[in-house]
């Protein structure tokens, strides 16, 4: 199964990464990587495996990491959404598509 991005999607993964390597260092931002790739090769694998939303999309958290991975199963795509901090307004990012 193949997996694309938000554009919204993409800066948030980015932007995690960045806070992890100056706020932590290197290491803690390849973990934080490391774990991202994990998850979404499970989605890539299993993609009802996370947890339904009412708005027809499914979230998966991340281990070790205050964050989740918000995607929409559609048709043989996974489309990640949202990287999403778990403190962050649970509404971020709903208009992503």
């Amino acid at each position: 199964m193949s997996s694309s991005f938000h554009r919204g999607a993409e800066r948030d993964l980015a932007d995690a990464v960045r806070f992890y390597r100056r706020e932590a260092g290197a290491g803690l931002a390849r973990r934080f990587l490391d774990e991202f790739e994990r998850v979404l090769n499970l989605i890539e694998a299993y993609p009802d495996l996370g947890k339904p939303t009412e708005s027809g999309r499914r979230c998966i958290p991340l281990t070790g990491f205050p964050y989740s991975v918000i995607y929409r199963h559609v048709d043989s795509e996974i489309r990640v959404l949202v990287v999403r901090h778990q403190y962050r307004d649970p509404i971020y990012g709903e208009n992503r598509v």
